[in-house]
């Protein structure tokens, strides 16, 4: 499996990785939300390579927020799932369920 480092945060590069940890679990999202940060992750790569080609600050700066703009429209689509499917899932559990559920969705939202 190939992996990318962003300072401490290690992506990994396979869908099969989403399902091999323990408590982990598939949305029908989670293949379109991996393209899109691999493709995120290769537009990073090409701003890097600007700045090792020393291009002007204007355009470097133009592509950052590009993909800025990509990583976190990964990360609204990956939260809107969670919402509409794990959170909706504890309507009608027992009260331990939705007492974790709601805990889970506050946890979340401070990633809006």
């Amino acid at each position: 499996m190939q992996s990318l480092t962003f300072g401490i945060l290690i992506v990994p590069h396979s869908a099969d990785s989403l399902t091999s940890a323990p408590g982990a679990h598939l949305h029908e999202s989670h293949p379109a939300i991996t393209k899109r940060l691999k493709r995120a992750a290769g537009h990073l790569d090409h701003v890097i390579e600007m700045i090792e080609a020393h291009k002007g600050c204007t355009e470097i700066a133009q592509q950052l927020h590009a993909v800025e703009k990509a990583i976190a429209n990964a990360k609204r689509v990956l939260i809107q799932d969670h919402i509409d499917h794990c959170l909706e899932d504890s309507f009608g559990a027992d009260e331990n369920v939705r007492a974790k559920s709601l805990d889970d969705f506050k946890t979340i939202t401070k990633y809006l």
